[in-house]
């Protein structure tokens, strides 16, 4: 089974979780770091005050997605590195880091894929009100601005948001993410804040002119399929609601230039002030996009549960509840292997939306990894499930999605959020007390896809 040429064959990460040196080279404190230093917030109280030291260790990590054979890695730039206080003039430390390594990566002749926001806001921001606040999306446009102006002669590919789900409703409506909000109405304002700030990012970057007049600008959702837990009419009617807030809410203003009316009619239903978008900005968030990232971990099942309200857990805001089936195998993280899922949102893009450009910007397992006494992490799981998921994706493309690239989550064991260090989903098993890197099986197996560009028989 092969790909066609030039396929990108990658690897991804995002700032906070990686890079560490929160206090160095005049970064910022962002809400991340707020969240992970207040009791209870993270599992076993872990931060990302070191992570993997990516900081220290960039040419050590370049090497690793040499040796690899990496043909493209999406990374994240820290707005807190650029822009302390969330608006004003470039830290000139902040951005010679990210030229460091974009350098790094032209030289290893690695395709870089910069992702402007992987949920890092500065927290000068979020103390102003944070995404639920206009004021934000103005500053992001002009936050991209600045690193556009430094890196766009260098990288070609640029995402403004990184799963603007995420960011909006685990951190706004359930809590689970920073800022740490259980505001169902709060997490519809981030929403469209974010998406404006999508939009007005696009049209600053755009207006700048050369030196990249042939970038690819884009955005990263993470989509699920939403499929009914029963036979019944009211669990269909439930993952309409999950699909509504989960997908349609992201892919219509931003395809379509309008928001799906039944998920606006539900808030509105519990008292949600939706006065947040004005004339105009649809037209902004749904400006033309050159390609759209798509995160793919696993399938929403989800049952209708009228008897939950409450909003510390996803989806209890709409009267519904997921489900994981007993049966089937799941990761580390508990969530199902279901590699068909990843064709039938791919597919979905493509026949509802439009035939856009796509890239798999994440998809990736966590594995309960150890290093064995010879020094190896044998990580059979990883490779059986990126095997699957790489050829539900060429499904997808012999179905017409117009897929160009592959990026695997994650290339370090690194902080997984609320999870800490207890989740790896690295290709490079990462020793958190001394920093050592150990390459997986999984490293090595894919860099033999990578140097046949598709995979053996199943």
């Amino acid at each position: 089974m092969t790909f066609p040429e030039n396929f990108l064959w990658g690897a991804a990460t995002a700032s906070y979780q990686i890079e560490g040196a929160v206090n160095e080279g005049g970064r910022g404190p962002s809400i991340w770091d707020t969240f992970s230093h207040t009791p209870g917030k993270v599992l076993h109280g872990d931060t990302g005050d070191t992570a993997c030291d990516h900081y220290h260790r960039l040419e050590e990590d370049l090497d690793l997605m040499a040796e690899i054979g990496l043909k493209a890695y999406r990374f994240s730039v820290a707005w807190p590195r650029i822009q302390p206080d969330g608006s004003g003039p470039a830290n000139e430390k902040g951005l010679d880091f990210y030229r460091r390594l974009v350098d790094g990566l032209r030289q290893r002749s690695i395709e870089p894929m910069l992702t402007l926001y992987h949920w890092d806001l500065p927290q000068a921001l979020q103390d102003r009100g944070g995404w639920t606040s206009r004021e934000t999306a103005e500053r992001f446009a002009e936050y991209a601005g600045v690193v556009y102006g430094a890196l766009s002669g260098s990288v070609p590919f640029w995402i403004t948001l990184n799963e603007p789900w995420v960011s909006a409703w685990l951190g706004h409506a359930y809590g689970i993410h920073a800022p740490g909000l259980k505001d169902p109405g709060a997490a519809l304002s981030a929403t469209h804040h974010l998406l404006l700030g999508h939009g007005l990012a696009l049209e600053r970057m755009r207006s700048m002119g050369n030196p990249g007049d042939d970038n690819q600008l884009g955005a990263t959702l993470n989509l699920h399929p939403a499929l009914p837990g029963r036979d019944r009419d009211a669990d269909r009617e439930a993952a309409r609601r999950v699909d509504g807030q989960a997908n349609r809410l992201y892919l219509d203003p931003l395809f379509r230039g309008e928001y799906p009316e039944d998920v606006f009619s539900h808030y509105r239903g519990l008292g949600a002030d939706l006065s947040f978008v004005e004339d105009g900005d649809l037209d902004k968030i749904s400006a033309p996009i050159d390609f759209l990232g798509v995160n793919y971990y696993f399938r929403h099942v989800v049952r209708d549960a009228p008897e939950e309200s409450h909003s510390e857990v996803p989806f209890s805001d709409l009267r519904a509840r997921p489900i994981v089936p007993h049966t089937g195998e799941k990761t580390a993280m508990g969530w199902p292997v279901d590699p068909e899922g990843l064709t039938e949102i791919l597919v979905r893009v493509k026949e509802e939306y439009a035939d856009v450009p796509l890239y798999v910007t994440e998809n990736g397992r966590a594995v309960h990894d150890y290093v064995d006494p010879e020094g190896s992490v044998d990580d059979e799981e990883r490779i059986s499930y990126l095997d699957a998921h790489f050829r539900a994706a060429r499904a997808a493309m012999e179905r017409g999605a117009d897929l160009r690239g592959y990026m695997v989550w994650s290339l370090l064991d690194n902080f997984e959020w609320a999870e800490g260090y207890s989740k790896r989903f690295g290709l490079v098993f990462v020793d958190y007390g001394t920093g050592r890197r150990v390459p997986k099986a999984s490293s090595r197996w894919y860099s033999e896809v990578i140097g046949r560009n598709g995979l053996g028989s199943s």
